[in-house]
């Protein structure tokens, strides 16, 4: 086209050169409409001040715990200005503990300790009795008070490395705290905690003579109290994960258990170390390795199972809902409003239904996922089903073939692989839902899971049963994948 041409053109349709305000700038004020509204989440949710006011040390703390333990020995400071160093009977550290990372001068003394008076319940001489039936058969008897002279060990001084930078000196009038190269001292008396000069950063008060908090980071921390200090000392790991205390292979390395397993003198003569020590180990009272496997495998069972019937159930009635195999309007519409029942409810609440009418255990939650999964497979079903090519149908029944035929052979090979791709992702997807189901009383590995979080304490197990779970749902979605490459014929 020639430029006069062009001219031409132009002056009897001049709308074909002129660009509208739209195309114009339809990018930049999209782009400032989305800009525009992150800044009015930013200012509504108020983003900016809960990111200022977080607490990132609680979390760093939360989430240390999933990976380390703590030891935690209880420094008790007596009146008379002697000390004790007390570990709990469950620590992990074991039976008559002395840490390197505890240091403690101790002599023996002998001191006379005061004895309140008190009344002691003993038992009446008599065969009859006139007093209350709640009292018949005893009587009171006054003890008074009185000294008693004892000889026992007691700590003087003890030190406590939190690492190899931080420590902690305490005495029983008076301790020291150094966090690197800075240095805390802290009076402990009758009148409370009180520090001698200002709090860094690391120690919290709140309020004059209440106890003084220190922080040490990934070491722990520290408790100052006017009649102890009680330590949090944290560990890299997993504490006694293979054998508890009581365990005769606690404390053992790993070589010298193998030893044992393989030659070494039976530590109980009814049995051989093998299986002492497997037992040991299954039943961990700390980790209960059986019990979190068996209700681990309980919820692998349960949406395994849950999803089956789902299955089961749907596929017929998806035939029934899809509009272009059965031409009935009511029917359909009643298959659909039935699904819609189902998964209108989510399958959380429907475990509570269950739990309620069944009572606890796999059942409430087998129920929950197969109530919930027949809704929103028979769904994709049916609506898989509306959308099949109708020439396959109709080439099938133009060679005389039954109404059932004309099902298996027009419609099944279109839509089989995708039924069967969303069965298998619904069971994989179940695997995780049954555990949060679980929580509510549906059994599993959600109800253990549950009850670790609770104690607030017992974060590594949680963290145990975490990563079995993320396992479980890695070698389901492996598995998952592969069965569906197989069935749209594709192979590695």
């Amino acid at each position: 086209m020639s430029l006069s041409e062009f001219e031409a053109v132009a002056a009897r349709h001049p709308q074909l050169l002129t660009t509208s305000f739209w195309s114009r700038f339809r990018i930049a004020l999209t782009g400032g409409a989305v800009a525009l509204y992150f800044v009015f989440c930013w200012w509504f949710f108020s983003i900016g001040q809960v990111l200022g006011t977080a607490n990132w040390g609680i979390a760093a703390t939360y989430l240390a715990d999933w990976i380390s333990y703590e030891v935690r020995p209880y420094i008790t400071i007596r009146a008379d200005g002697t000390m004790q160093v007390e570990f709990s009977r469950y620590d992990p550290i074991g039976p008559d503990p002395h840490p390197d990372w505890l240091q403690a001068e101790r002599k023996t003394v002998t001191r006379t300790v005061v004895i309140p008076a008190t009344e002691a319940q003993v038992k009446s001489k008599s065969s009859f009795s006139f007093v209350a039936p709640s009292n018949a058969g005893s009587q009171q008897k006054a003890t008074e008070a009185r000294t008693e002279t004892r000889t026992e060990e007691i700590v003087t001084h003890a030190t406590v490395s939190m690492n190899s930078r931080d420590r902690i000196d305490i005495l029983p009038k008076h301790a020291e705290v150094y966090r690197g190269t800075e240095k805390l001292a802290v009076a402990i008396g009758s009148n409370g905690v009180q520090a001698e000069g200002d709090l860094p950063a690391w120690a919290t008060q709140r309020a004059p003579g209440e106890k003084i908090v220190l922080a040490f980071g990934f070491s722990g921390w520290a408790e100052i109290r006017d009649d102890a200090v009680k330590i949090h000392k944290r560990f890299l790991g997993w504490e006694n994960f293979f054998f508890d205390i009581d365990s005769p292979f606690f404390g053992k390395s790993a070589g010298e258990v193998l030893r044992l397993l393989v030659s070494g003198e039976r530590l109980d003569p009814t049995r051989s170390n093998a299986s002492l020590a497997l037992e040991n180990f299954l039943y961990n009272p700390s980790w209960q390795h059986l019990d979190v496997w068996t209700k681990l495998l309980q919820t692998i069972v349960m949406a395994f199972v849950g999803t089956l019937f789902a299955t089961i159930i749907a596929f017929p009635l998806s035939f029934v809902a899809a509009r272009n195999i059965t031409r009935n309007g009511v029917v359909n519409q009643i298959t659909k409003r039935f699904f819609d029942f189902q998964r209108s409810v989510d399958m959380f609440i429907w475990a509570l239904f269950f739990t309620r009418a069944f009572g606890p255990g796999p059942l409430a939650g087998i129920s929950a996922i197969f109530f919930t999964d027949t809704g929103t497979l028979g769904k994709l079903y049916s609506e898989a089903l509306e959308n099949i090519d109708d020439k396959q149908r109709e080439g099938v029944k133009s060679v005389g073939a039954a109404p059932l035929a004309v099902q298996r052979f027009g419609v099944l090979p279109q839509v089989l692989p995708v039924f069967t791709s969303q069965a298998l992702y619904f069971w994989e997807s179940n695997t995780r839902s049954a555990t949060i189901i679980g929580a509510v009383g549906a059994g599993g590995i959600g109800l253990k899971l549950w009850e670790a979080m609770r104690t607030n304490q017992d974060w590594e197990n949680v963290g145990y049963m975490v990563l079995l779970i993320l396992i479980v749902v890695f070698i389901f979605d492996s598995i998952s994948n592969a069965l569906r490459s197989r069935l749209i014929g594709r192979r590695s």
